[in-house]
């Protein structure tokens, strides 16, 4: 879930939970004090509207009361001079926070409570007031009251009045419970939702923060031995799953950077022992000339050969290393043109065969291609490839008679090229490999099959460059055929 919708769920659980729940409990409340009014105060009615006019709920609390006493003031005057009679209504009014006062004349004959005088002088006279079980008289002074009036002649005669005095004070203590009640729950719910809320963001906030926080530490202490999961699918979780892929693009790169030192120090350590071979030779035929060792023509000829040789080793070498310099910032200088495949490699070819004569190697050359196929190459570097292929044939030549064949065929779109040796091969598990760079499938170091080991990632880098494609098979014992394709210049018609 996005932390977007999240916020917003959020500030929904604020708003609407809290009332929600709110209305439950009071609702409960409402039902529970209901039915505690009811059975306090004997009010049974299936319309509570009267619950919301005070006046109206007062007057029903002593409805009962007041009509048993009203029919036993009209049949029975007499009970009203009886003070336990009244003694037993006055104590039926007092549990619905009332009392029952008598008045004979203008005397006071009953008092169920001890009063101000202000209340008892404000008493309506005989006759001045409805005797209604629903309607009383509001009286408002030291002591707020709903007083109901009864009137009734004595035996004797004289004129009485009973009254049923219901104290605003002492009615319905359960709505100041109730009341209370509420603001309690209130409180409850707001603090519950704010729990929930805090618990929710916590988990889905704070806890993947404390991950990325740890995530960092250990990168800065250069730990990046570690995963973060994503837990969620919102910004946090696409955080970490971005962090989780920073994480691993530093150990990649911290692993690159310990391979590339490794392969440097390979580099430096082939590139020293390879260096070293020629200018040792260099250093033993000098000595030969200057100590007089070759004290003849021929000797002088053959030593100052054998330093020429060498030196052009080195030089090769050197060239090698700075070559791969280039490639490692690719900043190899091409110079493309067009060539013609069949006069280009017939140059390459001529070439070759004096160097291949010379060590006793044969060079066989087929050209299946037409005369004028052209392709777009840089002749320098593609001539490059040839050079390393071949010498690379040569290396490991381990027959009497070593036997090189070079076709140039027409592939389509392309040209390919095949060098083909009869040396000792390749073992397969080797041949995935032999394009990379420092791989030396022959692990011995002699001047024989010395080199860097650069040579064929060298070919693999141009080729790629031109557009083409480099591979190769072999069987061991057998020999080696290295193949690859350069795209044939084709011209695109004006429209």
């Amino acid at each position: 879930m996005k932390f977007r919708n999240k916020i917003i769920i959020s500030f929904c659980i604020i708003i609407f939970v809290p009332i929600l729940l709110s209305l439950i409990v009071l609702f409960s409340f409402q039902q529970i004090q209901i039915k505690a009014i009811e059975q306090t105060y004997g009010v049974e009615n299936e319309d509570y509207s009267y619950f919301s006019n005070s006046m109206q709920l007062l007057s029903r609390f002593t409805k009962e009361s007041f009509t048993e006493l009203s029919m036993t003031a009209r049949q029975h005057p007499e009970k009203m001079e009886d003070e336990a009679y009244l003694d037993d209504m006055n104590s039926i009014l007092r549990e619905k926070s009332s009392y029952l006062v008598v008045r004979k004349t203008d005397t006071l004959t009953y008092l169920g409570k001890d009063t101000g005088t202000s209340l008892l002088l404000e008493l309506p006279g005989y006759g001045e007031a409805d005797s209604n079980a629903n309607i009383g008289m509001y009286v408002d002074g030291e002591e707020q009251a709903l007083i109901k009036q009864i009137d009734f002649r004595y035996p004797d005669g004289a004129e009485g009045s009973a009254f049923i005095v219901t104290v605003l004070e002492e009615t319905v203590p359960e709505i100041k419970t109730l009341m209370a009640d509420v603001i309690i729950s209130v409180i409850m719910i707001l603090v519950l939702t704010a729990c929930m809320l805090t618990v929710w963001i916590y988990t889905s906030l704070i806890n993947p923060i404390k991950k990325l926080q740890i995530a960092a530490q250990n990168i800065k202490d250069g730990n990046l031995d570690f995963t973060i999961e994503a837990e969620s699918k919102d910004e946090i979780g696409e955080l970490c799953k971005n962090f989780e892929e920073m994480r691993q693009r530093l150990k990649d790169n911290a692993e690159e950077k310990i391979a590339s030192e490794k392969e440097n120090k390979e580099l430096i350590s082939n590139i020293a022992h390879d260096l070293k071979t020629p200018i040792t030779a260099v250093k033993g035929y000098a000595e030969g000339i200057i100590d007089g060792v070759a004290d003849t023509p021929e000797k002088r000829e053959k030593y100052i050969r054998t330093i020429y040789n060498k030196a052009n080793e080195m030089d090769t070498l050197l060239n090698e290393l700075t070559l791969y310099s280039k490639i490692d910032t690719n900043r190899i200088p091409y110079n493309f043109a067009k060539l013609n495949v069949s006069a280009y490699f017939g140059d390459c070819i001529e070439e070759l065969s004096l160097d291949l004569e010379s060590k006793n190697i044969g060079l066989s050359y087929f050209n299946y291609a037409d005369e004028d196929v052209q392709i777009i190459a840089d002749p320098e570097q593609l001539k490059r490839v040839v050079n390393n292929i071949v010498g690379n044939s040569v290396k490991y030549l381990d027959k009497p008679k070593g036997l090189i064949n070079i076709r140039i065929k027409d592939v389509g779109d392309f040209i390919q090229v095949e060098i083909e040796d009869n040396g000792r091969g390749i073992a397969s598990r080797d041949l995935p490999y032999i394009f990379d760079r420092f791989f030396r499938a022959d692990a011995s170091r002699n001047s024989a099959t010395g080199g860097s080991g650069i040579g064929l990632s060298i070919v693999k880098k141009i080729i790629e460059d031109h557009g083409g494609k480099i591979w190769a098979t072999s069987k061991e014992s057998m020999g080696t055929v290295m193949y690859f394709v350069i795209r044939k210049y084709q011209e695109v018609p004006n429209e």
